[in-house]
Parts: C-alpha cells; sequence; structure tokens
C-alpha cells in the first residue's frame, strides 16, 4: 500500500489506522524500505530493530482494535544513539561504548512504550554529543540529504536526517548546546529544545548534566507537541526534572515578539539576514507586535558554554575508564589499563573537550575561568529575565548560514564552536526554544534550508507551539 509520507502528520496517521485505511504494521513497512533505499548512502542509522519494530507495529494494531490508542500509538520514532532502550547497544557513536546494550529503559522510551509508539532504530551522532556537524561520530559522518556534499548539522543529525528523508515520522535527539535545533535547520524540519529539566535525562547518556534536555525532531509544530505532551514530567529517577506548574506563566493578550538586533550582527551570512527580515514581516502580518530588545551580556555566551560543558564533560566522562562497562584494553596496571581504553576508545574532539575541561576545573584556574563563567551565566539569565518582562518570544534565525561542506570546518574547533552562537544561550539559561523552516537558500545547485528560532520564558512551549503553528500555516 501507498502512504503519503510527505505529508502524513502524527493525527493524520492516526486517524487513518483508526479508520482502517493502513495498519501500523502498513506504516511501518513502508518507513523500512524508505530506510533500507536511502540509508547506505546517507549513514544516518546506525542499526534498524526491524523485528522488534514490527512486533511493537502488531501490538499497537491491537490496541487500536480494542479501542484504546492514543496519538503515538503506532507511531514511528528513531532514537539518537545516546538514549537507552532496554536489550538495545547505545554507543553515543563512540569506540568506547561499541558494543553496550542497555540494560534499562529511559523514561522517554518508558512512556514512548506506554503510549504503544514504534521504536524503529537508532540514529548517527556526534561522539557524546559533541560537535555540529555528525562529523565526530566513531562511525562515519552523516550526509545532508538535501546536499550529500553537506552536513546533516550535529549532534542529532541522524536524528533530523531521519525525519527529513521520510526514514520515520519522529525522532528524538539531544540538545546541550543547539543539537536538535541547528540540525533541524539545517535538513529543514521542526527541532524542539524544551524547558530544563521538563522532560527526565534518567537513561540519557550524559555530556553537559545542566545543559542536556532531550528534545522531538518532527515534520510540523502540530507533531513536536504531541511528542514533547507524551515525554513530558517530573520522574523520580532525574533530579533535576520538574513539573509542569515549576515555573510561573507570563501571557499577555496581544503576543509581543522581541528582536534583539545587535545579535543579529554576528558574522550572520546576507541571505539568512535577508529570510529574516521576511519571517518578521510575516509575524507582523499575523498581527503579532515586533519589539526591539537588548540582551547585552548574550554575546557571550559561546565562550561561557565552553567553559561550563567541556567541565561537566570533563566529570561525566571520567566514568568510561575500561572498568564498568564499555571498552576495556589491557595496561601493563589499573592506570594503563584506564590510559589505553581512553585513549583508544574516545575520539579527538572528545579527547579535546575532556582537557579542557579538566583544566578550567584545576587548581589555580577554577577561579579564573570557571567561576566567571559561572557568573557570566548569571548575568545571561537576568538578560533574558528582563526581556521577558516587555515581550513574550525572541526571535533569532537559527543558524549563521546553511548547511556547510563535509571537512570545510572540521580542523578549525572555533568555527564549529561558533555555530551555536543562536542556540547556545536557551541551554545555559534553561530555556525553551524552538527552530521551524523558514525557507531555502540556493547554493551551488542546492535548495538548502534554513530556519528561525523562537526562544520562551521557562515553562512556557505552549507559546512556542501557538506561534509556531500559526506561522506554519498548520
Amino acid at each position: 500500500m501507498m502512504i503519503d509520507l510527505d505529508n502524513l502528520t502524527i493525527k493524520k496517521a492516526h486517524e487513518s489506522m483508526k479508520n482502517g485505511d493502513f495498519s501500523a504494521v502498513d506504516l511501518t513497512e513502508r518507513y523500512l524500505e524508505v530506510i533500507k533505499e536511502k540509508n547506505p548512502e546517507l549513514n544516518i542509522y546506525l542499526e534498524v530493530f526491524e523485528t522488534d519494530a514490527l512486533k511493537d507495529a502488531e501490538e499497537a494494531d491491537r490496541r487500536f482494535k480494542k479501542g484504546d490508542a492514543v496519538y503515538m500509538t503506532g507511531i514511528p520514532v528513531a532514537l539518537k544513539d545516546n538514549i537507552l532502550y532496554k536489550g538495545h547497544i547505545a554507543s553515543a557513536a563512540s569506540k568506547i561504548l561499541e558494543n553496550y546494550v542497555a540494560v534499562y529503559d529511559s523514561t522517554v522510551v518508558t512512556k514512548l512504550k506506554e503510549a504503544g509508539a514504534v521504536i524503529i532504530g537508532r540514529t548517527n551522532m556526534d561522539e557524546f554529543a559533541m560537535g555540529v556537524s555528525t562529523e565526530n561520530s566513531a562511525y562515519g559522518v552523516t550526509k545532508n540529504p538535501h546536499d550529500t556534499k553537506r552536513v546533516p548539522g550535529g549532534s542529532s543529525g541522524g536524528s533530523t536526517a531521519a525525519v527529513a528523508i521520510n526514514g520515520t515520522l519522529v525522532a528524538l535527539g539531544s540538545d546541550t548546546a543547539g543539537s536538535c535545533r541547528q540540525p533541524a535547520a539545517f535538513c529543514g524540519v521542526v527541532g524542539l529544545k524544551p524547558t530544563y529539566g521538563s522532560i527526565s535525562r534518567n537513561g540519557l547518556i550524559a555530556m553537559g548534566s545542566s545543559l542536556d534536555i532531550i528534545g522531538p525532531i518532527t515534520k510540523s509544530v502540530s507533531d513536536a507537541e504531541i511528542v514533547f505532551n507524551t515525554i513530558k514530567g517530573q520522574d523520580p529517577m532525574d533530579s533535576t526534572s520538574v513539573s509542569d506548574d515549576f515555573y510561573e506563566r507570563k501571557k499577555g493578550s496581544k503576543l509581543r515578539i522581541g528582536i534583539p538586533k545587535e545579535f543579529l550582527n554576528m558574522g550572520v551570512d546576507e541571505r539568512i539576514l535577508s529570510n529574516f527580515e521576511e519571517s518578521v514581516s510575516k509575524l507582523k502580518s499575523l498581527g503579532y507586535e515586533i519589539k526591539d530588545i537588548k540582551l547585552p551580556y548574550v554575546k557571550y555566551s559561546v565562550p561561557v558554554y565552553y567553559i561550563i560543558s567541556p567541565a561537566e564533560v570533563s566529570s561525566n566522562l571520567a566514568r568510561f575508564d575500561g572498568v564498568k562497562y564499555g571498552l576495556h584494553v589491557e595496561g601493563d596496571d589499573l592506570l594503563g589499563d584506564y590510559l589505553k581504553t581512553r585513549r583508544q576508545g574516545f575520539g579527538k574532539e572528545v579527547k579535546r573537550r575532556i582537557i579542557i575541561g579538566t583544566y578550567v576545573l584545576s587548581s589555580g584556574y577554577y577561579d579564573a575561568y570557571y567561576s566567571k563563567a559561572m557568573v557570566v551565566r548569571d548575568l545571561i539569565s537576568e538578560d533574558y529575565k528582563k526581556a521577558f518582562e516587555e515581550v513574550d518570544l525572541i526571535l533569532t534565525p537559527t543558524t549563521t548560514g546553511p548547511a556547510f561542506k563535509i571537512g570545510e570546518k572540521v580542523n578549525d574547533p572555533i568555527k564549529m564552536y561558533l555555530e551555536d552562537i543562536f542556540t547556545g544561550p536557551a541551554n545555559i539559561v534553561g530555556l525553551p526554544a524552538i527552530s521551524i523552516p523558514s525557507g531555502f537558500i540556493e547554493e551551488e545547485g542546492s535548495k538548502l534550508p534554513i530556519g528561525i528560532q523562537f526562544v520562551a520564558p521557562l515553562n512556557c512551549e505552549d507559546i512556542l507551539f501557538e506561534v509556531g503553528k500559526k506561522f506554519r500555516d498548520e
């Protein structure tokens, strides 16, 4: 049976399965066909769970017959390779966890299973989520479906590319400085970074514990909303998770959108700025009030992030020592085991960040770097608090340019790190943000997708969804 995957949404799929137009098994088989056709060239999936997925789909069909199906029942979902799914490998795209099999389900997977979703496979990513291009994967780069000479973004590049090629209806990624939003912009899909703590991190392989959040990647804002509502919620297994009413909501009758103009002069492609102005004009035509705002300390977000994040990386990745789980390489003694395992197991970018993080936490440098970064983090947070007294949302481009070529920036860490300039601030202060497609840029014969980003106050995902759906005419 032919299913129109290009225009399929969760609600459309739900109604079709409910009415018997096609079954969950039919839908899963259709996505599996696309994966078999396109994955060999694009390297999106590291593993496809075909047998388990079809079993999940059969169970979903039984739920439809019983009449207790919900929106996510029978919906194929791809998991980023750092989200645990019991009985399946979760390698974080690293050699050090190459054969690590999860012994429990992450909380998000438990919630998806309860809803009757179909877990279809695990997707490629930058190793331990460190990167913006998926070039840091130990298992090869994922290619952008819109131009195979270019990156899909990162670190959730596999998840966004999977949605873009119709290799799944929904994917989960993780977002530490833009890892759901930046690749979503590069691949022409929707990427949501929820409020820090709104979704449990239990079962997410940690990178930066004060920054990480799991987020949905979808083709529509409506679908992102459904997935978010399915997997959100406080979890006793994650002490940083919070309930829906933890943060106070403030919302006026007429939504105001703030534009931090001085922040847009940070090496942004003129074509991105032109598209951004078109997006602003569209928002005005939809009845939104546009207001200039100032975020004076936000320009320091990238250096702040690249002190705090490596510090947390240094601590979190200390557990990968060749003793507890994962790769083990024999040395002459216990220290030799540690050194050889980590030398062979970790990639170049991961080693770089561990070294930076260990340095900024070391005696004599902690106060000079880490403490100062935490002070500036608070100042950035104050910037947003003041801004949200004047506006309900803040709008920026998602990226400074379209997807870049594979290999173009891989040897220049600074250029790579600057990719986080618009997306990183939301993680530093825990705010929810969404990237939605806003058009295309023509370059060397390819139509390259680009996106705009809305940032909302804490726990105000509902405003992101409201404005995003209107902008996308959903």
